[in-house]
């Protein structure tokens, strides 16, 4: 399936490159600030739609079937999230490795970084899907997930790891485009898809009366073509790109690579994921009532701080290919133009959730329950005037990751991670639930603090910027 595009003529890489450059994106060049707000303005849109996905699960379950199938698909949100750490993984780490080869126009090894990727993540996700099905049950009782919604959250865990391999690839071809600076594409293609996801979330529940199993299945299949086309694109855009000499299908030095940058970031998602589980476990134990109020407002949390997450994803393209183009200075300037874009968007977020809070939480439920209610409305208030702290944060990791301080950048998020959790186990007994929504402001504060010392410490000079974690493309072409 692997075609792999040959040189029809002699002629050097260097040539080309106006051509490569023009198909793609070049973010070694340019203001930076205008640089990154082209660039990273399809990536939030991009996961303003991907959120769709289980926001409109959570949207059908709700309103077509109840607080219970709301409170089932939000139960599992959890559980989903470990699987999202691995595509998130295999994201980061193949983008990364591409933006520093892109940008050093070392087109060759970048195709090898593609495609050894993809047989790479073939196999994970295998081990990923096996470990998801034997360990479903065990998860779920590991939740102290209420009887009246066992059932329902397990069928919908039981579909959705069917579709793992559309969630892994998907991502991986996101992550591709984004490292040659085309952040339109996946764009376009999770437009269509996540608007075909609510309508068919709606066809299957409404009309053919499928329950929980219908919003599923129409996830399911829409994530099914939107990688597919993805993977297409992707393959085709490769095959434009000219490179001397053919490219080998795999290389284990360049995973090896790519495993430094992807391996922290599983584990960092898995982290908050795990945490998110003990969270979660927490608030079941308030029943149902608070569950539902939870679990919308949890989502509309998610889709703001997954939209930051995007953008810090974008600043570590941003960062890796103009270290790989030995541009060094610019990392700087992407930094303050990074927070002033999640400042500027952060503003109107935090206004309409503090204003709107009720509203929001009844979108997704015609007659929520009074407790549903409260406890969401008063996530609402205490959480989102964070979003200007953790914003920070999530910009100076994506400078972390592009540069190779993955030790650091671990270190920042296991502190966050470990304060909400361990804070919302301690405030839970005397507070409730409201002691549970008090941990993400202290947790988030303190890890954007270390996250920030070592983004200064990473850009005090250029041997450090540099990294020891950066890609040496003879060491490469040697093995």
């Amino acid at each position: 399936m692997l075609v792999i595009c040959q040189n029809t003529a002699i002629m050097t890489t260097e040539k080309y490159s106006k051509e490569v450059i023009g198909m793609n994106q070049d973010l070694t060049v340019g203001k930076p600030e205008k640089v990154l707000w082209k660039f990273c303005l399809p990536l939030f849109g991009s996961i303003i739609f991907q959120q769709l996905y289980n926001i409109a699960d959570s949207f059908v379950a709700g309103k077509f079937i109840g607080e219970n199938a709301l409170a089932a698909v939000g139960n599992s949100y959890g559980v989903t999230m470990i699987f999202i750490a691995f595509a998130f993984g295999c994201n980061i780490g193949c983008s990364v490795i591409v933006s520093q080869m892109f940008g050093a126009k070392n087109y060759r090894d970048m195709k090898t970084a593609v495609y050894t990727s993809m047989i790479a993540s073939a196999g994970l996700c295998a081990v990923v899907m096996l470990a998801g099905i034997l360990c479903c049950n065990g998860l779920l009782s590991m939740l102290k997930t209420p009887m009246e919604i066992f059932a329902d959250s397990k069928l919908y865990l039981d579909i959705y790891i069917l579709g793992l391999p559309f969630l892994l690839f998907y991502n991986i071809a996101t992550g591709i485009f984004s490292a040659l600076g085309d952040s339109q594409t996946p764009f376009l293609f999770l437009a269509f898809s996540s608007t075909a996801n609510i309508a068919a979330d709606i066809v299957f529940v409404s009309w053919f009366r499928m329950g929980v199993a219908g919003v599923a299945w129409a996830t399911f299949l829409c994530q099914g073509v939107s990688c597919i086309l993805a993977v297409i694109a992707v393959l085709r855009r490769l095959a434009q790109i000219p490179s001397q000499g053919d490219a080998p299908l795999f290389s284990s030095a360049i995973l090896g690579k790519v495993v430094v940058i992807a391996a922290p970031s599983i584990l960092q998602q898995s982290f908050i994921s795990v945490g998110n589980i003990i969270l979660q476990a927490v608030i079941n134990g308030y029943g149902p009532g608070v569950i539902a109020g939870y679990s919308a407002a949890v989502k509309l949390n998610n889709l703001v701080i997954t939209s930051f997450t995007t953008i810090g994803n974008g600043i570590s393209n941003y960062t890796a290919q103009n270290i790989g183009a030995g541009v060094l200075p610019r990392v700087k300037a992407g930094f303050w133009a990074g927070i002033k874009m999640v400042w500027i968007i952060a503003l109107p977020v935090v206004a309409a959730y503090l204003l709107g809070s009720g509203v929001w939480i009844r979108l997704f439920m015609d007659h929520p329950s009074e407790l549903a209610l409260v406890s969401g409305v008063q996530f609402l208030k205490i959480v989102p005037p964070f979003y200007f702290v953790i914003s920070v944060k999530l910009i100076a990791d994506g400078i972390l990751r592009g540069a190779g301080w993955m030790k650091q950048f671990m270190i920042a998020t296991f502190t966050d991670l470990s304060l909400r959790v361990l804070l919302a186990l301690a405030l839970s007994g005397p507070f409730g639930y409201l002691g549970i929504w008090s941990s993400w402001p202290i947790g988030w504060t303190l890890g954007t603090i270390l996250s920030v010392l070592f983004y200064r410490r990473a850009t005090g000079s250029e041997r450090r910027l540099k990294g020891k974690d950066a890609v040496d493309d003879k060491h490469i072409r040697s093995s």
